[in-house]
């Protein structure tokens, strides 16, 4: 037993309050190494009267590395004392605080401590956001509703799209179109910037508290989110709170003022006056870019005014959430307050961060209730779109982000295979439908909240920005409608049946220098099979029948032979199938 391998410390993703009286244990050993882990518990009050039970753990996934255990308590008076037994083919060692033991250690107060499960300690993302299909609107390219407010130097709908144009899309665009989403079946939209700024992107904000006059005004918005939630629609709004933009007027009078302006601390002044020097500018910045200076969010009054944005959306306006853009370059006490104020205005409220990267320090139930998911977004891409994971390499990332975060940050997951910062997922298909939907298929299988980029369910193409950004087609001979009732079906399937949306996961075939790969999703008394194939021949896949008596495909394509103990699944070239246990 290789015991360098095994891993465990209190809190994180390792030992959580999953709900108000469940606490969730894990452990990590060698992959294939350790063939039985059993958690041992009690409550540190009584352990040397009542004793302490012991339970099997399961493992519920597991990378090129490691296998990842599991178990559940629920203590009847909210507190836990435990430690772990290891046993392998021809070794068997425990596991407490104080390191590892040949035999079980007799001292409970040396075991692992959850020392009490405090109410306002769980960490209880929305539950409407398992249940949602996101769609994602880049305002300006959507549609145009309302000419009468365009931008004075608008072009033709449809035209080439460049870093500094304009079309015209606006709000009342996007309300003409709503029985469009409604057909698609989305329900939840998340929108790029919608507040006053200069560009098309508006990620450089003047006002956090106007809607830009070329979208509309504050009451339409408002008309827009009573509109959508009448169809049952969720609203999030993209949070630039990392910078602001040029034009924003604190920032305008310290570049006037300077050390003297009232907003001097506003900013991350290193120097002034406030210019660019050799092309960096003497302030922080996003990036590197002049116009986009960075908030100082340490500011009691920079607190105050982003503060009341985050209300005032939300209490006003009636939005269902924030999306914020570079959440992991503002300081983390800013966020937890941040998180106290939106929870205050809608306890339900859906908090979405920017991060690109491992996002554990964000996801202890203190600031964001997800993230947005890109290294999923590159595992799926890597080994559906590019070739360059093969099934094993695949399963096994997939393993690790499985159980990288505790499970209810991992149910409400942002995950996407596109977006206005990356080229189109058709284009990077090289534009073959087939990658394209076994791609999605993935995407709308695995726990977490898939997003649509607007136009993929009618085949946009674009490289990256500003290629991605194109105007919406809303000629219907100019759309791929079998794409969209492909986007369509898939999406009902998943609304019809909680167990693809946070059911529980199990791998169940993957192979090294094979791009075959099976899993199941399983919910109360209901299962599915999920088998894909991203190579260029065909393959099987065989996985065990359980207690199914038959395999009925309920999307894509597949040869089924169910007789006897196992399910033998054969697949086209770049093929899928979801089986549902009957």
């Amino acid at each position: 037993m290789l015991r360098e391998a095994i891993y465990h410390r209190p809190k994180n993703n390792w030992s959580y309050a999953y709900d108000r009286e469940t606490i969730h244990i894990r452990v990590r050993t060698k992959r294939d190494d350790v063939v039985k882990v059993t958690l041992i518990h009690g409550d540190k009050y009584s352990w040397s009267v009542i004793g302490s039970q012991k339970i099997d753990m399961n493992v519920i996934s597991r990378d090129h590395l490691f296998d990842y255990w599991h178990a559940e308590v629920k203590p009847t008076f909210r507190r836990l004392k435990y430690g772990f037994k290891f046993q392998s083919a021809n070794d068997t060692i425990w596991l407490n605080e104080q390191g590892f033991h040949e035999s079980e250690p007799e001292n409970q107060n040396l075991y692992f401590d959850f020392p009490f499960l405090n109410p306002a300690d769980v960490f209880t993302p929305p539950s409407w956001v398992k249940d949602a299909i996101f769609y994602q609107i880049f305002p300006e390219r959507f549609a145009n509703g309302d000419p009468s407010i365009d931008p004075e130097d608008a072009e033709p709908w449809g035209g080439e799209p460049k870093p500094h144009n304009f079309f015209g899309g606006d709000l009342q665009g996007i309300i003409d179109h709503l029985d469009y989403l409604t057909e698609l079946g989305v329900n939840a939209i998340y929108f790029n910037p919608l507040f006053e700024a200069p560009t098309n992107h508006k990620y450089d904000t003047i006002d956090y508290l106007k809607i830009d006059p070329h979208f509309g005004t504050n009451e339409k918005m408002k008309e827009l989110v009573e509109a959508c939630h009448s169809r049952g629609i969720k609203v999030l709004l993209d949070a630039v709170f990392n910078h602001s933009g040029g034009r924003f007027p604190p920032f305008l009078d310290v570049k006037e003022n300077g050390a003297e302006s009232r907003y001097a601390d506003w900013f991350h002044v290193r120097e002034f006056p406030l210019e660019v020097r050799d092309r960096v500018p003497t302030y922080d910045t996003f990036a590197f870019e002049a116009h986009m200076p960075k908030l100082n969010t340490e500011n009691a009054e920079v607190q105050q005014y982003l503060l009341e944005v985050a209300r005032y959306w939300i209490e006003e306006i009636g939005v269902d959430g924030w999306r914020l853009d570079v959440a992991n370059e503002v300081d983390h006490r800013f966020w937890r307050k941040f998180r106290d104020v939106v929870k205050a205005a809608n306890p339900e409220a859906y908090i979405l961060g920017e991060i690109w990267h491992d996002s554990q320090p964000w996801l202890a139930g203190d600031q964001f209730d997800a993230v947005m998911n890109y290294p999923l977004t590159d595992a799926i891409l890597d080994y559906a779109v590019k070739e360059t994971r093969d099934g094993r390499q695949f399963a096994d990332l997939v393993g690790y982000l499985h159980a990288a975060y505790p499970q209810q940050a991992a149910e409400v997951a942002f995950n996407l295979l596109g977006s206005h910062d990356t080229p189109r997922l058709l284009t990077i298909c090289g534009e073959d439908k087939r990658r394209m939907k076994l791609a999605t298929v993935i995407q709308f299988t695995l726990s977490g909240t898939p997003c649509v980029y607007y136009g993929d369910e009618v085949g946009l193409t674009g490289e990256h920005d500003p290629g991605c950004r194109k105007c919406m087609e809303w000629d219907e001979s100019k759309q791929d409608r079998d794409l969209f009732r492909f986007f369509a079906e898939l999406i009902k399937l998943r609304k019809d049946h909680r167990a693809l949306r946070d059911g529980t996961y199990e791998l169940l075939y993957s192979e090294s220098g094979i791009q075959a790969v099976a899993f199941a999703r399983e919910y109360d008394c209901e299962k599915f099979f999920i088998a894909l194939n991203a190579g260029n021949v065909d393959a099987t896949v065989v996985v065990a029948a359980g207690k199914a008596s038959s395999y009925e495909v309920v999307f894509g394509e597949a040869q089924v032979d169910s007789t006897g103990t196992k399910v033998q699944v054969a697949l086209p070239p770049v093929g899928f199938a979801i089986l549902r246990a009957n």
